[in-house]
C-alpha cells in the first residue's frame, strides 16, 4: 500500500502543481497517510483468484463432495447436492439443491452444461428429490427436475425429465427426449421422442454395455482430476505483480 500511494504521489506531481496545488496536495497526501495506517487483520479471509464459487453453501446445507469425485472448476454446486464416489460433474454444469436433495450416484456422470434441479414437492407424491443412482451417464445439455433415475441408465443429451418422471434400471433415453412429469420409463427399454415413447427392448448385450459407458468415462475423469489444482495457478501472477510494486507478500 505504501508502495502504491509513493508512485501515485510521483505520477500526479505535475498535475498538482498546474490545477489548485496546494489543496489537492493536501488532501491526496492525507488520504495516503491513513492508506498506510490500516494493517490487515490476521483472521481476514484469503481472496479466491478463481472468480467463480463452485461450492455455494445455502443456509446449514453445505454440498458434499466424496474425495475421489471430479467436479470441474466452473461447475456450481448448491446447497443439498451430494457427489458420490467415483463420480463425476463436467464443466458448465449446474446443480441447484436450494429446495430439496441433489445426489450424483457412485460411478455416474453429468456432463457438459446439464441443470438439475428440486422442486419442494413432486404432483405424483413421489420423492421431489432428484436421484441419480450408480453407473448412470447424463448426456450433455440435459434437464433434470425432481426425478429419479435408478442405476445403469443412459439419459442422451439434449434431453429433459419433469418433476415425478421416473427412468428405471437398464433403460435408455435418446438424445433429444422429453420425459413429462409423472411418466415411467420400464426397464430394459429404450425410449425417445417429445414426449417420450417406447422404441423397442433393449438386448442383453446393449445393457450390459450401459455399465461400461459410466466406467470409461470415470477414467477419463481422472485424467482431469490430476490436472486440476484446488485453485487455480492465476495466484502465482498475482504475487509477480506484487512484487513488482514492492508489497510485501
Amino acid at each position: 500500500m505504501a508502495a502504491i500511494a509513493r508512485v501515485s504521489r510521483k505520477a500526479l506531481t505535475s498535475f498538482s502543481s498546474s490545477a489548485h496545488p496546494s489543496a489537492f496536495h493536501r488532501t491526496f497526501a492525507a488520504e495516503a497517510a491513513k492508506a498506510e495506517a490500516i494493517t490487515p487483520s490476521p483472521d481476514r479471509i484469503k481472496w479466491d483468484y478463481r472468480g467463480q464459487r463452485r461450492i455455494i453453501p445455502l443456509g446449514q446445507w453445505l454440498p458434499k463432495i466424496a474425495v475421489d469425485a471430479y467436479v470441474a472448476p466452473n461447475v456450481v454446486l448448491a446447497g443439498q447436492v451430494t457427489v458420490c464416489d467415483g463420480a463425476s460433474v463436467w464443466p458448465g454444469s449446474v446443480l441447484r439443491g436450494d429446495l430439496n436433495k441433489i445426489t450424483v450416484g457412485f460411478c455416474s456422470n453429468v456432463q457438459e452444461r446439464c441443470v438439475l434441479h428440486a422442486a419442494w414437492s413432486s404432483p405424483t407424491g413421489l420423492p421431489a428429490e432428484t436421484s441419480i443412482e450408480r453407473f448412470v451417464t447424463i448426456g450433455a445439455y440435459s434437464l433434470l427436475r425432481s426425478c429419479t433415475i435408478e442405476p445403469e441408465c443412459i439419459i442422451g443429451q439434449h434431453s429433459i425429465l419433469m418433476e415425478g418422471s421416473l427412468v428405471e434400471t437398464h433403460a435408455i433415453l435418446e438424445a433429444g427426449s422429453v420425459v413429462p412429469p409423472g411418466r415411467r420409463i420400464p426397464t430394459g427399454e429404450l425410449w425417445a421422442g417429445n414426449p417420450a415413447r417406447f422404441v423397442r427392448t433393449l438386448t442383453h448385450e446393449e445393457t450390459l454395455e450401459i455399465p461400461k459407458l459410466a466406467v470409461a468415462i470415470n477414467d477419463l475423469s481422472k485424467e482431469y482430476f490430476q490436472e486440476f489444482l484446488p485453485y487455480s495457478t492465476l495466484y502465482l501472477e498475482v504475487e509477480k505483480f506484487k512484487k513488482s510494486l514492492g508489497i510485501s507478500i
